[in-house]
């Protein structure tokens, strides 16, 4: 991954949560958080 792309997508993903945070209130990131916690605990559980 160049830095190119590692810059242009932290800036894609800090923008679509602002954008959650101005709309959405948040609501999307904290769903996906949580579904990422039970998917870590799930692989944890096969290892």
């Amino acid at each position: 991954m160049t830095n190119k792309l590692a810059i242009f997508l932290g800036g894609v993903i800090i923008v679509l949560l602002l954008v959650d945070l101005v709309f959405g209130d948040m609501q999307s990131s904290l769903f996906l958080a949580k579904k990422l916690a039970a998917l870590s605990e799930y692989i944890a559980f096969w290892r």
